[in-house]
């Protein structure tokens, strides 16, 4: 077995971050986090550095809009993987400024995370924000930068502690609000199977220039199938409300951010389906849990049987 490449995570500290820093270092890829003298100093992400050190990640400091600070981390490392969140996307062209710069860089992974952008039916506010995850994808693929985009489609942190029910806090005991007709697919993957995933595709020459579809079979479920697993796990039928595409679109264009934004994400995901209406192409795509069968991944059942 060939070395493991030498991993560089910018925006480690966030949400995804996390996940893919950990699952680098413990499958034993030398791990480096870029990481802003200020976040060490901050009592939450100063924590988040700490659980980095103790995992054995090199921590280098540097920032996003400091280009010197860039080059230098990548000249020590073989990949770049990107975790920024939504309002630093768009500042993705500056790592790939330094990595033209470096010239040593093998692949680099965009901050996907999400659906795949090329492949979105999304309405505003939503469609505005995957425009921008389009734009580093045709700028990486111009400067013929070697790449993998994930695509894990829903976080299962994000979307079922609460059934994806607007603004709750736990899965719904009574009723249940479903958008469209609910049968829908959708995928759900756990966040650290999502870094698992990732990790294992960075010296992968299967997904090289490609698109990495995280869409294991028993978590790519219909709305109406995620409410009977749950139904099931509690042992009572929910009353379930179905509210109408144009409904959703009102919705949509009357509430404020970052509301307005979710039910974007929601009707596309599932009422448009975007997240299953395609077949996923050898000349574009692999799907991960094909490719790594090894991975023992977290069911949605599993997931959701923490809240009962």
């Amino acid at each position: 077995m060939d070395e493991k490449s030498k991993v560089l995570i910018i925006g480690g500290t966030g949400y995804i971050g996390k996940f893919v820093v950990e699952a680098s270092a413990k499958s034993g890829h030398p791990t480096f986090a870029l990481v802003r003298e200020t976040t060490v100093s901050d009592p939450v992400k100063g924590k988040i550095v700490e659980n980095f050190k103790n995992l054995g990640v090199s921590i280098v400091n540097g920032d996003l809009y400091d280009h010197e600070s860039l080059v230098k981390a990548m000249k020590q490392v073989d990949v770049v993987i990107s975790t920024v969140g939504m309002m630093q996307l768009a500042d993705q062209v500056k790592i790939i400024a330094a990595i033209k710069e470096a010239g040593n860089i093998k692949r680099f992974f965009p901050s996907e995370f999400g659906m795949d952008v090329d492949k979105l039916n999304a309405v505003e506010p939503a469609k505005s924000t995957f425009a921008l995850k389009v734009q580093i994808r045709r700028a990486i693929e111009a400067e013929g930068i070697p790449y993998t985009y994930v695509s894990c489609n829903c976080f299962a942190g994000y979307s079922l502690p609460n059934l994806v029910q607007p603004g709750a806090t736990a899965p719904p005991r009574d009723k249940v609000i479903i958008p469209g007709d609910g049968n829908v697919k959708a995928v759900f993957n756990e966040e650290h199977d999502i870094g698992t995933y990732t990790i294992k595709a960075v010296d992968d020459p299967r997904a090289l220039n490609k698109t990495l579809y995280i869409k294991p079979p028993k978590n790519t479920l219909s709305f109406n199938e995620l409410v009977a697993i749950w139904e099931k796990l509690i042992g009572k039928t929910l009353e379930k409300i179905y509210i109408p595409e144009e409904q959703i679109l009102k919705d949509i264009q009357t509430s404020p951010m970052p509301i307005n934004v979710i039910l974007a994400i929601n009707h596309s995901t599932f009422v448009k389906g975007d997240q299953t209406n395609f077949e996923i192409e050898p000349s574009f795509g692999v799907e991960a849990s094909e490719l790594y069968p090894d991975v023992k991944y977290t069911t949605v059942e599993e997931y959701l049987s923490r809240f009962v």
